[in-house]
């Protein structure tokens, strides 16, 4: 039987050479572990001795301890008596107000108010990695704001009674041309997590991708959807391929759900993120323990500069920056039979590159990644314009999808009337879950598909297929697309590869 072992004992092993941690009321030598843990050994450091529960759980999916460690690592049982007493919660770790009583649901109308509530319902570090965007939050901004300036081409005297938004999207029959896009950590804002997300996209007929750092495990995830329900699942291709290549296995285990894999491919380093950085993410209420000044001291280690960093940076660490058009769709062809969609195009020169590489390649996402990554990158719908004027062949030989910006449903008319197949939410969802769980979600995919629907019907449109440039107008824009040199003469630093 596992010995029962006392807090202040478990408090003396909180160095490099000895690191005890307390997770679920037991304790765990993490010692040999710490080398290998994907946020560098720093962040386990900061919470050496200690009970790292509160942490740990809701940026972890379940097994994870199961699959990172051996059994013999698992110490024994806390004497729960000897706990110290929680302190009362810092303004780190507080929402801006306590909760009165949440609105009802019913009463939120649109996407800004959802957010506004869960705001107040985050938690700091929750908010601050939910909210961030690269350094002056420009590219974020101007996501939203390129929408704005399309306008839209109302029709009269058009029999609108009926109207129809489903679609497909990779051959899938989708309810709404709206997909979850891939956001790590849904936890941080409701238990339910990607869990809670999956439960709303059912009851709407909306695509999910499950983020490589999602907080639940992918069979999580996916174990109540409904029949015919469709997710995709993201990749971050790491510096250690085998951990990839077992993930794809694991994943390809799941086709009869997870239908294709989305490769993220606009960050390859994490960007600035100053309001996640400021939140320090782990124990930033904690003062700088031995532990970590030790490691320091004593070892180069690449995640030194993380533990004041957010939980952006902290995610990225084990990404590779080394992919190229020329290794990585042949080794990923080597894993996996599923259909590739290429994330974080952000110019029509990748956008046709990528159309080159079919039929392993079948669809791209336009991305900015929430304007987190290089700010002043164009927003989506910029790229989305530059393909159709640079090389719009690309739209008969992959599915174009758009993420970024998007706030009412006539933003997504618009993306579908410049030939977006597809149009995605990450942040909306987050805040949908933070502002009431899973039926939060449900109510920003009910405000969506209501505005979908009124702005389809005043334009005339009675099907997504009818959507088209007729509907819109882009002029106002036109002067901030790229008008250089096309580019595409010799697709030559980038050799099409060999599959």
């Amino acid at each position: 039987m596992a010995p029962t072992l006392d807090a202040k004992e478990v408090a003396k092993h909180n160095s490099p050479h000895s690191c005890w941690i307390i997770l679920y009321n037991q304790v765990y030598d993490v010692t040999k572990y710490l080398p290998n843990h994907p946020g560098g050994s720093k962040i386990i450091l900061q919470l050496a001795g200690r009970d790292a529960t509160e942490e740990f759980d809701p940026a972890h999916p379940s097994g994870t301890l199961e699959e990172s460690l051996p059994p013999e690592a698992k110490l024994g049982a806390i004497d729960p008596s000897t706990l110290p007493k929680p302190d009362e919660p810092s303004i780190e770790d507080t929402p801006d107000a306590a909760p009165t009583g949440s609105p009802s649901l019913d009463n939120l109308l649109n996407l800004d108010e959802i957010e506004e509530v869960a705001t107040k319902q985050l938690s700091k570090k929750a908010w601050a990695y939910y909210y961030s965007g690269g350094d002056d939050l420009i590219s974020k901004r101007l996501n939203s704001e390129a929408y704005r300036s399309i306008l839209l081409r109302p029709r009269i005297l058009i029999d609108c009674e009926k109207c129809d938004t489903s679609t497909t999207l990779l051959g899938y029959k989708v309810q709404l041309p709206v997909y979850i896009s891939p956001a790590a950590m849904a936890r941080l804002a409701h238990p339910a997590g990607e869990h809670g997300i999956a439960e709303a996209c059912g009851k709407y007929g909306a695509m999910q991708l499950i983020s490589n750092n999602a907080s639940l495990s992918p069979e999580q995830i996916v174990k109540d959807a409904v029949p015919d329900q469709v997710f995709g699942w993201q990749l971050y291709a790491q510096i250690e391929k085998r951990k990839s290549e077992d993930m794809l296995a694991r994943i390809s285990r799941l086709s009869d759900k997870i239908k294709f894999v989305c490769l993220t491919l606009d960050a390859p380093v994490p960007g600035k993120r100053e309001h996640d950085e400021r939140s320090k993410n782990v124990s930033s209420n904690l003062p700088v323990t031995s532990a970590v000044q030790e490691a320091s001291a004593t070892k180069t280690d690449p995640s030194a500069s993380l533990v004041s960093a957010g939980i952006g940076a902290q995610i990225f660490m084990g990404t590779s920056p080394k992919l190229t058009w020329k290794s990585t769709l042949p080794w990923l062809a080597k894993h996996t039979s599923m259909p590739i969609v290429l994330k974080g195009i952000q110019t029509h020169e990748d956008a046709y590159l990528a159309s080159l590489h079919t039929p392993q390649v079948k669809g791209v996402i336009l991305s900015n990644h929430g304007g987190r990554q290089a700010d002043t990158a164009p927003p989506a719908i910029h790229t989305l314009m530059e393909i159709r004027t640079y090389c719009p062949e690309v739209f008969s030989k992959v599915e174009v999808w758009v993420d970024g910006g998007i706030r009412r449903g006539t933003d997504i008319v618009k993306a579908l009337c410049l030939g977006a197949r597809g149009v995605g939410i990450g942040r909306a969802a987050l805040w949908g879950l933070g502002a009431g769980g899973p039926e939060g979600v449900e109510r920003t995919l009910e405000i969506l598909k209501a505005e979908i629907e009124t702005c389809m019907r005043l334009l005339g449109a009675h099907t997504v297929d009818d959507l088209g440039p007729h509907c819109i107008n882009t002029r106002a824009i036109e002067q901030q697309i790229y008008d250089g040199p096309a580019g595409l003469e010799n697709p030559g630093l980038c050799i099409k590869s060999k599959l």
